[in-house]
């Protein structure tokens, strides 16, 4: 794995150190800027509405929504939420991402680190969304394999050197789950009625109707969440040369 220091030209405000890119000869992640993601990202995932299903948010009418109802808002206010967007090194950009800053490869998707904890040395691996042409590829066991590094190994490893790593799922997300425990997190259990999911999102719910009087309405529907983990003592046991395997052979 590869990484370098941040760019100090745009603030990320995250509480641990932002690298400029985590990346291998497959694929890279590099944290996402909205003056020069947003556009390009928004026209790579224009054609694939279905990749939102499972997300809280999404799809977005125009490039800015991007940037107003999901980075700023969610991402960039919460110090504890870091976007990247991620980039197929093996493939090449679309004619429409030619305005993407010169990077060498296709945009595949975003993932974030997500609800991070200085104080208590965790986060999660979250907001995961791979375009359809790049799923069942080596693009997502990649990406989740460089985040779980930076993530968990220790700082003479050019990691972060965290206890723990979290990755939670809408229930009802099995790809999602099976991903998860492929990379070595272990489900810890599920949360019931964990969220309230919005309007749209409706048959993405847990199927239970809610109780009459509800303050949020019939129509807002409730989530069932699994809830897995990867620790420090997984990494250094068995988790870190399984996942190194499943990186190097994922085709």
């Amino acid at each position: 794995m590869a990484t370098a220091s941040l760019d100090t030209g745009y603030d990320h405000n995250f509480c641990f150190p932002v690298p400029s890119a985590l990346e291998n000869d497959r694929v890279k992640l590099i944290p996402f800027i909205p003056s020069r993601h947003a556009k390009p990202f928004f026209d790579a995932v224009l054609p694939y509405p279905e990749v939102f299903n499972y997300l809280p948010g999404g799809p977005y009418a125009t490039p800015e929504e991007v940037s107003t109802t999901f980075f700023v808002p969610v991402i960039h206010k919460n110090q504890g939420n870091v976007l990247f967007l991620l980039i197929d090194k093996t493939k090449k950009a679309s004619p429409s991402s030619a305005q993407f800053e010169g990077e060498d490869g296709a945009i595949a998707g975003h993932l974030a680190y997500i609800n991070s904890s200085p104080v208590n040395l965790a986060t999660e691996i979250g907001w995961i969304l791979i375009l359809p042409p790049f799923q069942r590829t080596h693009v997502t066991s990649n990406a989740v394999g460089l985040m779980m590094h930076y993530a968990l190994d220790l700082p003479d490893r050019s990691g972060l050197g965290l206890r723990r790593v979290c990755w939670q799922a809408n229930a009802l997300n099995l790809p999602s789950r099976r991903l998860a425990e492929r990379m070595g997190f272990n489900l810890e259990g599920i949360l019931r009625w964990d969220r309230v999911l919005p309007r749209n999102k409706q048959e993405f719910g847990n199927g239970v109707k809610v109780r009459d009087g509800d303050s949020r309405g019939e129509d807002c529907v409730g989530r069932d969440t699994a809830m897995l983990s990867h620790c420090w003592d997984d990494w250094e046991s068995r988790g870190r040369d399984s996942v190194d395997a499943i990186m190097a052979r994922v085709g």
